[in-house]
């Protein structure tokens, strides 16, 4: 796993960095996409976070449901959260809902090799996986989001401060 920035940046506000702290930390995401019924289907990614772009980098199966739904419709809502902490509340666990757009990446192509390159830094495990031609990656371009660093601290977050948390490596 790469080295996750967590220190305090120059005039960084609080919110934005426990948000930058809680998608730099965890590494799982759970994926909502739309079946050809328009039915929500939920399963669980891992994610990379591509910082030249401010994408999310998810590399799946064209065997599974969520990557057909994503194919037949790019729409995308993922929810990154804290791991729960025994006797800690968890209402009040941290956590983001990243709505946007999925887009499958050309194999080769400057982009594929940038998502390629961001996930395996993550996940440097699973560089056999990008060899296998039922994997694809796919970026996901955020374009709303909405924080909850705990109780009573929920905001939505404009475009450009998510743009600069995702490019904060």
């Amino acid at each position: 796993m790469n080295s996750e920035p967590t220190s305090p940046r120059p005039h960084e506000p609080h919110l934005n960095r426990a948000l930058r702290k809680l998608i730099h930390t965890q590494r799982l995401a759970a994926l909502g996409t739309l079946n050809a019924h328009g039915k929500p289907f939920v399963s669980m990614v891992p994610f990379a976070i591509e910082p030249d772009s401010a994408t999310l980098v998810i590399h799946v199966s064209l065997l599974a449901p969520h990557t057909r739904n994503l194919l037949s419709d790019p729409a995308v809502s993922l929810m990154v959260m804290q791991a729960e902490a025994p006797l800690e509340p968890v209402h009040a666990l941290p956590r983001v809902s990243l709505d946007g757009t999925a887009a499958r990446l050309t194999p080769d192509s400057a982009t594929w090799q940038a998502a390629r390159s961001a996930y395996l830094t993550r996940f440097p495990e699973a560089e056999m996986m990008t060899r296998l031609g039922d994997f694809s990656f796919f970026v996901i371009q955020v374009t709303e989001a909405r924080h909850v660093a705990g109780f009573g601290s929920a905001r939505s977050l404009a475009p450009e401060d998510l743009a600069s948390v995702l490019r904060s490596l």
